[in-house]
């Protein structure tokens, strides 16, 4: 099959777009509100965009608050959700109106952030500070109406339980990250494997 997503329907009983990329990483975002309310939110249109240094990103489809929060005081805080809080993730999804708490609607303890002024998710393995760098707005080539932003952090400070570390490495199957995959799917690294990159030598570099 084949369809144009600017023009044309699929034809699927569900929209198919997300269920083609996954497994999707689940950036736990957590903000602070101006008036000071900690806010959380799970979102899988999440990445880190950069190694050296470090900056992350999340995108929101509509006007929630954690984009709101993070523009207003300029931080933001990803708890990497793992599948022990897979149902305090789920809860912290829920519509809550503006001013919820979602620590206290899931169930989790709220601990300050070193470098930020916000919360973040005690219980999660690893928590990432970030300073926000940019926020995106997405036009499409269509004029289509679109209330897409892409919150883009810079990475001030990072958490790392040890209990997820082994022999100096983060032990994927240890940490047990959660991924998003399509309609109401999620899914959670069974095992690893590793692949050491290809190395050329000097008759194929000079090839090339």
């Amino acid at each position: 099959m084949f369809y144009d997503p600017r023009s044309e329907d699929h034809g699927l009983p569900h929209n198919p777009w997300l269920a083609l990329i996954v497994p999707r990483p689940i950036g736990w975002i957590s903000t602070t509100s101006a008036a000071g309310v900690p806010n959380l939110a799970p979102y899988s249109c999440f990445n880190a965009i950069a190694g050296r240094p470090p900056f992350v990103m999340f995108s929101s489809d509509s006007p929630k608050h954690s984009v709101t929060n993070a523009e207003e005081t300029g931080f933001f805080c990803v708890n990497i959700a793992t599948y022990p809080l897979r149902e305090a993730m789920n809860r912290s999804s829920a519509p809550y109106p503006e001013g919820t708490d979602e620590f206290v609607e899931a169930g989790l303890t709220a601990v300050p952030c070193r470098n930020i002024p916000v919360m973040r998710v005690a219980e999660s393995p690893v928590s990432v500070e970030c300073r926000l760098s940019q926020l995106v707005t997405l036009t499409p080539a269509t004029g289509a109406a679109c209330a897409n932003r892409i919150a883009i952090g810079e990475v001030v400070g990072i958490h790392i339980d040890e209990r997820v570390l082994r022999n100096g490495l983060v032990d994927v199957e240890a940490l047990q990250p959660l991924g998003r995959m399509g309609y109401m799917e999620y899914t959670v690294p069974p095992r690893s494997f590793t692949m050491s990159r290809p190395v050329l030598d000097a008759q194929e570099k000079a090839a090339k």
